[in-house]
């Protein structure tokens, strides 16, 4: 996905931060379903849709709502007037969120691209870029959080916690010391059988 804004800058939300270098673009949008939501602060559907879709990538994304957050990216495509009605704007949606800078025209040629006449608009896309859905729009209000899963499915997602059998022992320590309690545990366990032996050698 990262590929559609190769060349490209992305504004993390709140933050000075810009991501444009490839390897930042790739940690922030590869192996996701990736929403572009064009909006504006101005538009009355699209402050009424906001806070659905606000709920609808908390709900997916924040450790208060779930324990891993899903594979899910959304870049805003603004149609504000000003950077301040953008700014203001995004200052009350997700941290998560990244978006195009003001007045980029690249923002133009997504509109033109995924045929967006009207806003509110949330594309859906699959990490290769093909379009899942082309307006979610209705889908976020009427199913919410429900829908995420088959757009998961139509993505096919590899999975990022995906790891090998060899690598389940790492992943299940507990702490720093727990390698230090399991050796010694295993002396221990060494120490009681020799015990065992030399008590039924006495005997």
């Amino acid at each position: 996905m990262a590929s559609l804004f190769t060349g490209r800058v992305l504004l993390a939300n709140r933050e000075r931060d810009e991501l444009d270098t490839e390897r930042e673009l790739h940690g922030a949008l590869d192996n996701r379903v990736l929403l572009l939501y064009f909006g504006s602060a101005r538009c009355p559907r699209c402050r009424r849709f906001a806070p659905l879709l606000k709920d609808f990538f908390l709900r997916l994304t924040d450790d208060f709502h779930v324990e891993r957050a899903s594979q899910l990216g959304l870049v805003y495509v603004s149609r504000d007037e000003t950077e301040e009605q953008r700014s203001a704007f995004l200052r009350a949606m997700p941290r998560r969120w990244l978006a195009l800078p003001f007045g980029d025209a690249f923002g133009r040629e997504l509109e033109l691209r995924f045929a967006v006449s009207e806003v509110p608009a949330v594309v859906v896309l699959k990490p290769s870029g093909e379009v899942i859905v082309g307006n979610a729009v209705e889908e976020i209000r009427s199913l919410g959080p429900a829908c995420f899963r088959n757009w998961q499915e139509a993505a096919e997602l590899v999975d990022r916690d995906f790891l090998l059998a060899e690598d389940w022992e790492k992943r299940s320590r507990r702490s720093i010391t727990d390698p230090l309690r399991r050796l010694k545990y295993r002396l221990d366990k060494g120490k009681e059988a020799k015990d065992r032996e030399r008590e039924e050698d006495l005997e």
